[in-house]
């Protein structure tokens, strides 16, 4: 296997001087397409595209003349590299690629150029502002145009309905070849990804939907490549295969979701109303379960015990639960900073719901069944409310 292109020791780190955008063309026996493919999107990114670039030749066991093409453009050409593979498989070549690759941003389109290049400039733009973390094009998103057989349509929309019933995916279009990611995000998730073939593409999408990853869709102008190489029935039985293997690893556990949504899973948005719709959600399930603690407590313990020890296992559970859900705070930095301020919010919240009660038996020697709970449902509403604050621009600040 022979590499030319820059490698890089850590995927996800950036070296100075590094092109911004690398786009890989993988290759099997395209000795005729590939000089007119290179030649054309070369002189659109140079012509178009404003920051340093490379294109990437990924030669997949081509037994023709495609390796010789290829070295000849990158002595053409110093933004083109190229890499020949002893093995087949477009997975394995992406993969393989896009790990050893120095660029901020890994691209890839097929041979053909059926994808309109006036799609890519869309496509990475939002991968290098920071806003996505995936980016794909889609024949089947509203304003896309698109011009192929009959057969092949319905194949298409067949195969993303089977994705949504089975894995419920919810991007529109798994096997347009005209996708990009960000390179830090590759260098974590491209590890899970098993497939080397064809089913590449649909099994990184769905492990970066379920880690919560946001894929950028763009609508393209594609037109059917009526010599194309792609085995149809092959393709199709090795998808369903590779859509089973993912519903058992789900099922089974096998597929670390959880830590890959730690790892590259986005947190949840900082905004007030959002926050505030969690918190409150939060809140509930919190309240309810201070409540029900409380009521099998109160009877054996007194009610100022029961409320102390309802109230303190419940804040920790809701510190917790806020510095996930509400806040966006993933990982285990600073967990026992954020209980121990949380135990400080607790206080404040004993000190209202028990000064409450204690207000209530000062009035009342035997207060109404009643009286307790609305006292302490009310109480835990102003606590509740003070909580809120006190997370937002004292424990989570940096958060907010």
């Amino acid at each position: 296997m022979s590499l030319s292109t820059a490698p890089s020791p850590d995927a996800g780190s950036r070296l100075v001087g590094s092109p911004v955008l690398d786009v890989v063309i993988p290759v099997y026996n395209e000795e005729v397409d590939l000089g007119p493919c290179v030649r054309r999107l070369h002189g659109y990114l140079a012509a178009n595209f404003p920051y340093p670039f490379r294109i990437t030749i990924a030669d997949n066991a081509s037994v023709d003349r495609t390796a010789a093409v290829a070295q000849g453009l990158t002595r053409s050409f110093p933004e083109v590299a190229a890499v020949h593979l002893a093995e087949k498989g477009r997975g394995r070549a992406l993969k393989h690629v896009w790990t050893h690759s120095d660029a901020a941003v890994l691209a890839y389109m097929d041979v053909d150029l059926s994808t309109d290049l006036g799609a890519l400039l869309p496509l990475v733009a939002p991968l290098i502002s920071g806003h996505s973390d995936l980016a794909i094009g889609s024949r089947l998103a509203r304003g896309s145009r698109v011009v192929r057989g009959a057969k092949r349509e319905l194949i298409s929309r067949g195969y993303n309905l089977i994705l949504r019933g089975t894995l419920a995916a919810r991007f529109s279009d798994a096997q347009c070849g005209f996708k990009a990611i960000r390179a830090d995000v590759a260098s974590r998730l491209l590890p899970m990804v098993e497939d080397t073939g064809w089913f590449f593409d649909t099994e990184m999408l769905v492990l970066a939907e379920k880690a919560g990853l946001r894929i950028h869709e763009v609508p393209v102008d594609w037109v059917d490549d009526p010599d194309s190489r792609v085995d149809i029935v092959a393709t199709a039985v090795a998808d369903l295969k590779g859509i089973v293997r993912i519903l058992r690893g789900i099922g089974s556990g096998t597929i670390p979701l959880g830590m890959l949504r730690e790892q590259v899973g986005r947190p949840a948005p900082a905004g007030l109303t959002g926050q505030l719709i969690r918190f409150a959600a939060v809140g509930v399930a919190s309240t309810l379960a201070y409540l029900v603690l409380y009521a099998l407590l109160r009877d054996g313990m007194g009610p100022q015990w029961a409320n102390l020890t309802a109230l303190l296992v419940t804040a920790v559970a809701n510190t917790a639960a806020n510095r996930r859900v509400t806040f966006g705070v993933r990982g285990s930095d600073g967990a026992w900073r954020h209980q121990a301020q949380g135990l400080v919010v607790f206080g404040i919240g004993l000190a209202l719901t028990s000064g409450s009660l204690a207000l209530l038996h000062a009035v009342a020697e035997r207060p109404h069944w009643i009286a307790e709970p609305a006292v302490l449902v009310t109480a835990n509403l102003v606590a509740t409310a003070v909580r809120f604050l006190m997370l937002r621009v004292w424990v989570f600040r940096s958060r907010t």
